[in-house]
This record gives structure tokens, C-alpha cells and sequence, in this order.
């Protein structure tokens, strides 16, 4: 077996590892949140205040003033995760049972990283009417919802019917937190190759819902969008392709960027898509192999392949630096240059709730971004570390503020805070919220799970 080949079975069986360790962890925490107490209760008496007698008092004042809500209550910290369960993770239509496990780890998330007091909601339908209607029945309870694993192209049209109807923000992270960090990581990799976004010309590979948000959000970002060229399993998009009649009543938002991209008006598949391109943004099904390295040699010089899919790559990052690319990123953290939408979802949702405000738009996702390759650029980028990671806590209260200054400078923030005052309270909530987790911790009310090596040993 030669070199390259135990690596790739190391990384194979490294991929497994923890799908074997879920199983385990799952069912002996029973899930992964729970709901706790912000407020103290130095004896039953208290409930006197929190419940009934008192709390009628909280109710009327409400009645009399909606406005109320967002002190009298933790609303404005609440934010549903939404989904039908259609197109969970690479498993597709699994159900909102299934989905459950998903939607808990992103409410954990949420709190760890952004200090977002966040709830799973999975809906017993898949009608995108329904959804929408959802939504809107439980507006009253939360600050924003974050739509989640719905198959395409019903996720556009929920994500545009409800920002429509709703006067709270609503985002779909696999469209606009995909983007947003893909963006992060473009912008530090352009610098570090020296080409400037408005001239670079772009291939996104797959036209999901991911790629569809980039390519719209890159245009915000000041992209050309006669420079980017999109293509799906038919091929590359151009106006004049014999199915886009199909497309529009389908899909008008693939449509839409038919119209608008390839201005070279190329034919054909991936591999024209890819002839001297200065960066490849992949997020289609899982590799290796979806991506040839013959693709890749003819790219521009100074490449950049992002192959988002996981759990393996579209291609392996050291067969496209050996095909020409020199700035790989992946959706893995086993290799550099993480393109993670953890690093934006947490953040964003904490800054535009620290302004309560009524939506969030690309451009919040747009200054979400440059927050991010800032923080990366002030610290030191380099071809193998183009991105903040995880870890580097400090990087979320900025990019909270990023979004809330952006959403008071558009208008649809409730409340007007100084810059400082944003700071203070997002760097407050996060540490709050990852010190109580690591309190609970160390006093064993979290309890250390089995060890790894007795699950990992045993069963198939």
C-alpha cells in the first residue's frame, strides 16, 4: 500500500470515528440542551415573583405596551430552529424525528458560540406552505429563526415568503451561513494570491442551496456576477441551456442567475467551468473523485479550490495542490483552512438580536464576513490558515457588532446601542454561556461521558 493510500484509510476510518462515538453519547446524555434557569430562586417564595401572583403583573404590562415583551421576557434571546427534515446533512429526506439530533446541535451551538438561548422545532410537514405558516404561528415567542436542512427548491421560497411576512429576523444557515464563511475564506485567499475580487472569475460547482446564497451574497460582496460562473448536474448554467423554460417555474432563482452569470457564455461541464478560473467554490455531493485533478491543472495560476462537502471532500486537498491550486480549504478540521458555518450562524444571530431587529439581510451576512477575514488578517493569514477558527472565541462578539451596526445602519434595528455597549453585552453573553457549560462541568452536573476507547472497541 503506498503512502497516499494509508493516508487516505486513516482519514476514511477517521471519519467514522465519531459516528460511532454519536451513538453512544447521544443516548447516554438523552440529547444534548436543556432549558435552565437565568434568574435565582432563593426560596420557593420566589415563585411568588417568577409565577403566578406576580407575574400578572409582567402580563399587563405587556398588554399595554407590546413593546414590553422584549424586557419583560427572554424573547429577544430565543431563536427557533426550523426544519421539515427534507435534506438533512448528506442523509436527504430522513423526517423531523431523524432531523431531531441535527437541530439540537444546533441549538448547541448557538448557545456555546453565540450565547443564543435556542429550541429544535421539527414540523410533521413538508408542504412549504405549511412551514411559512409555522413560522408565522410562533413568532410571537422568539427574536429570529434559523431555517434548517430543507431540500431545495422549497428552501428559497420559505426563506423569501418568511422574511416577507415576519417582522423578526429569518435566515436559512445552509444558504447564508454557507456564504458568508465561504466569503470569509475567499476574500483572505484572494489577498494572499494578490487578485482583487471584482476581477477574479469564479466557478461555483453545484447550485444548491449553499452555492445559490454565495453567489448572490458575492455579488453584495462586489463580485461581478458576469465572473462567476455556476455549474449543476447538467452542466454549466447560461441563459440560452434547452431547460431553463423548466428551471423558471421550478427554480426561479437558478434561473435568475442563469441571466446574470457566464458572460463568456461556456458550454458544457465542470471541467470547462474550471479552464482559468482564479477559484473553485465547491458544495455538491461528497467526494473523493467528484472533482478531477485534470480540472484542476488548467485553473489560473495562484488557485483556490474550496471543496465544502463532507464528510470527504469533492477532492482531496493534496491532489489539488498537485494539480496547481495553492490555497486549499475543506468543510473538515483535519486539514487547513476550515470553511466552517459555525463561525458565522452563533455571531450573527447575536448581533442582530442585540438590536432586536425585524430581518436580516445579505449584507449583514456581507459585513459578517469582512469581520471575519478581518480578525484572520489582524492575527496573521497564510495559505494554511485563511480563516478564524472555532477556538478563537474572541472573534464572535466582533462579529456580532459587525451585524448589529450593520442592521442599525439599515434601518431595522429596534434600539440603537453605542458601539462599546454591543461589545460589552455580546462578550458578556458568550462568556456566560461557555463558563456556566464548563462550570456544570466541573461539578459533575454534566457528567463525563464513557470512554472513548470502550466505545470505539466494542460493537460493529
Amino acid at each position: 500500500m503506498s503512502e497516499k493510500e494509508v493516508i487516505v484509510e486513516q482519514l476514511l476510518k477517521k471519519a467514522k470515528r465519531p459516528a460511532k462515538l454519536a451513538v453512544a453519547y447521544h443516548s447516554f446524555y438523552e440529547g444534548k440542551v436543556q432549558v435552565m434557569p437565568k434568574c435565582p430562586i432563593r426560596s420557593p417564595a420566589d415563585f411568588a415573583i417568577w409565577y403566578t401572583p406576580g407575574v400578572a403583573a409582567s402580563c399587563r404590562k405587556i398588554k399595554e405596551t407590546p413593546t414590553e415583551v422584549w424586557a419583560q421576557t427572554n424573547r429577544a434571546n430565543y431563536v427557533a430552529v426550523v426544519s421539515d427534515g427534507t435534506r438533512v446533512l448528506g442523509l436527504g429526506d430522513i423526517g423531523p424525528e431523524a432531523g431531531m439530533p441535527v437541530m439540537e446541535g444546533k441549538a448547541l451551538l448557538f448557545k456555546y458560540l453565540g450565547g443564543v438561548d435556542a429550541f429544535p422545532i421539527c414540523l410533521n410537514t413538508k408542504d412549504p406552505e405549511e412551514v411559512v405558516r409555522a413560522c408565522q404561528l410562533i413568532e410571537p415567542t422568539f427574536g429570529g429563526i434559523n431555517l434548517e436542512d430543507l431540500s431545495k427548491p422549497k428552501c428559497f421560497y420559505v426563506l423569501d415568503k418568511t422574511r416577507e411576512k415576519l417582522n423578526i429576523p429569518v435566515w436559512h444557515d445552509d444558504q447564508q451561513g454557507t456564504a458568508t464563511v465561504i466569503l470569509a475564506g475567499l476574500l483572505n485567499a484572494l489577498k494572499i494570491v494578490g487578485k482583487k475580487p471584482q476581477e477574479s472569475l469564479i466557478t461555483l460547482i453545484g447550485v444548491g442551496s449553499a452555492n445559490t446564497r454565495t453567489a448572490y451574497v458575492l455579488f453584495r460582496a462586489g463580485f461581478k456576477p458576469s465572473n462567476l460562473i455556476l455549474v449543476d448536474t447538467k452542466g454549466i448554467l447560461y441563459a440560452g441551456r434547452t431547460d431553463m423554460e423548466k428551471v423558471k417555474q421550478e427554480n426561479p432563482w437558478k434561473y435568475e442567475l442563469a441571466q446574470r452569470t457566464n458572460a463568456e457564455d461556456r458550454i458544457g461541464g465542470v471541467a470547462v467551468a474550471l479552464k482559468d478560473a482564479d477559484a473553485a467554490i465547491a458544495a455538491s455531493k461528497p467526494g473523493p473523485g467528484t472533482i478531477k485533478k485534470e480540472w484542476i491543472s488548467p485553473m489560473a495560476t495562484n488557485s483556490i479550490v474550496f471543496a465544502c462537502a463532507n464528510p470527504i471532500p469533492e477532492i482531496w486537498p493534496w491532489e489539488a495542490k498537485e494539480a496547481g491550486a495553492r490555497i486549499v480549504g475543506t468543510g473538515r478540521s483535519d486539514f487547513p483552512n476550515q470553511i466552517n458555518n459555525s463561525l458565522g450562524f452563533p455571531a450573527i444571530f447575536r448581533g442582530v438580536l442585540d438590536v432586536k431587529a425585524t430581518t436580516v439581510t445579505d449584507d449583514m451576512c456581507v459585513a459578517a464576513a469582512n469581520e471575519l477575514a478581518h480578525f484572520a488578517e489582524e492575527r496573521g493569514i497564510n495559505e494554511n490558515d485563511i480563516a478564524p477558527r472555532m477556538e478563537e472565541w474572541e472573534v464572535f462578539p466582533r462579529e456580532a457588532v459587525a451585524c448589529a451596526l450593520q442592521s442599525i445602519k439599515e434601518g431595522v434595528a429596534r434600539i440603537k446601542p453605542s458601539k462599546q455597549a454591543l461589545w460589552e453585552r455580546a462578550v458578556a453573553i458568550i462568556k456566560n454561556a461557555r463558563e456556566s457549560t464548563h462550570l456544570l462541568m466541573k461539578q459533575g452536573l454534566i457528567k463525563q461521558p464513557p470512554p472513548q476507547e470502550d466505545i470505539l472497541t466494542t460493537g460493529p
